[in-house]
């Protein structure tokens, strides 16, 4: 029983032991004492007065291990060195490297790299910058950029602290698409000067992915550096949650036999996702959209000073309804939550239209338990990965900026995000199709290809394609 509690984290204790014939068995009188179970120990370091031992301990979370490791310190002859689990180990110096494509093995392939020969292409890329994009990086390279004010659900942690989560975005860049990825964490929360620093290492880049930064600077932000560079600029935590969920939602209609035209969508949580996630629905056809926050209802009864508030006044809420989400969720067909965990209650779902449709996407813990949601929904989906239908920008933004790439798009817009949830939602076919199937695996090699391939028709299509047009059928 204490191991089926236990397993859901794994901490490593580096102790340094007094050498005694009783310390270690201090060290798992403790540890079973707070219900951890040793699961492997591994010695270090031996000398004549003390050993260094690594104890692997399953515990329950994070908070108990820090309880164990204070009993530990407490201890005479104990002394705790370092506590680490495998996702700690996994990021020692950093989780990404830069890798030469091409070995330098002799004089003259040192001169063909750099000087002298390089200046050949420099020269060539002074007279004519676009080739910067054949002849450097930029053609397949992204900068992953935060000033680490909204990061996941932690909040502003600032630039060093997003560090890891950049990281990873960009380690998700190469594996999943093959797009060379860069993460840049800016330590200024002004948005003129982060404005400005982009746009300054642009030149070095073919596209810009925008991330964990705080609502509304980021919609400025955006919108700038959109207006301002000649290159895709992509706010994922906006748009990348946002084509993900559409994709899902036509697959949820298709299966309770709902037209989006028809829906009453009810949206709680209105900065950068919320807001994004509307925009979305609303150029797919969907007509009648309600945002809730703290608030209440946003209507055009109230002067906002959030202008992204007042603009989603204007836009949505066809009724110009007022209340609370109990008011405006009575017979909605859709709930979609990027606000926090307890705003959906059972009472609201079972006021909801037949067949309803959740998407409660809060992280970690979403506006309600899914388990005490199931018998009152007919589709459920989370941000989470252990549940069915995870809402996850990964089947997104990686193969966006892929097709945005490969024809050289000067931006990502309405029309490629809008052709990118179609593709996502289209390699679920009908067989596929369920309650617990409306949106493909990340892991799917079948997404990367099919979102690219739309993505660069809807780029030749707007005239955004900078690139010669050819058939981009085959793998790039």
């Amino acid at each position: 029983m204490a191991n089926e509690r236990t397993a859901g984290l794994s901490l490593i204790y580096r102790l340094e032991l007094q050498n005694s014939s009783n310390t270690f068995g201090k060290v798992a009188q403790i540890i079973g004492e707070e219900g951890g179970d040793i699961i492997g120990v591994d010695v270090v370091h031996v000398d004549k007065d003390h050993s260094i031992r690594d104890v692997n301990v399953n515990v329950f979370d994070r908070r108990h291990g820090k309880v164990i490791r204070e009993r530990l310190e407490e201890a005479e002859g104990i002394h705790v060195v370092n506590l680490s689990d495998r996702t700690m180990l996994m990021h020692l110096g950093g989780k990404i490297e830069i890798r030469s494509k091409i070995p330098v093995r002799n004089r003259d392939e040192l001169a063909r790299v750099y000087t002298p020969h390089v200046a050949t292409i420099c020269e060539a890329i002074h007279e004519d910058p676009s080739k910067a994009f054949k002849l450097t990086i930029k053609k397949n390279t992204v900068a992953v950029v935060s000033d680490g004010t909204a990061v996941l659900g932690l909040g502003d942690i600032g630039p060093y602290a997003a560090m890891p989560v950049m990281e990873g975005k960009a380690m998700l860049f190469k594996q999943f698409a093959g797009v060379d990825a860069f993460p840049i964490c800016l330590d200024t929360k002004d948005t003129e000067a982060i404005i400005a620093h982009i746009k300054a290492i642009a030149p070095a880049f073919g596209g810009i992915n925008l991330e964990d930064i705080s609502s509304p600077r980021c919609f400025e932000i955006e919108a700038r550096l959109k207006e301002e560079l000649d290159i895709p600029v992509f706010h994922d935590d906006q748009h990348g949650t946002a084509v993900v969920l559409l994709a899902g939602l036509m697959n949820a209609c298709k299966l309770v036999g709902k037209q989006l035209e028809d829906l009453k969508v009810v949206v709680t949580g209105i900065g950068a996702a919320g807001i994004a996630c509307t925009k979305m629905l609303l150029l797919a056809g969907v007509r009648n959209i309600m945002g809730v926050d703290r608030m209440g209802v946003i209507s055009r009864n109230h002067e906002y000073e959030n202008p992204m508030w007042q603009w989603y006044a204007e836009h949505t809420n066809p009724n110009n309804l007022e209340g609370t989400l109990s008011d405006v969720i009575k017979g909605a067909d859709v709930f979609i939550g990027v606000s926090g965990p307890g705003v959906l209650t059972v009472e609201h779902l079972q006021s909801m239209a037949q067949d309803p449709i959740v998407f409660a996407m809060a992280n970690p813990n979403p506006e309600i338990d899914p388990d005490v949601a199931a018998p009152y929904v007919r589709v459920m989906a989370t941000g989470r990965s252990d549940y069915p239908n995870q809402i996850n920008n990964l089947l997104c933004f990686p193969s966006i900026f892929k097709g945005a790439l490969d024809c050289r798009a000067s931006d990502i817009n309405e029309e490629m995000k809008l052709a990118a949830s179609h593709a996502i939602a289209s390699t679920v076919s009908d067989e596929e199709l369920s309650e617990h199937y409306i949106i493909p695996s990340v892991f799917n090699k079948k997404v990367v290809q099919a979102v690219r391939l739309a993505v660069i028709e809807a780029a030749y299509r707007t005239g955004v394609a900078r690139r010669r047009y050819r058939d981009y059928s085959d793998k790039q």
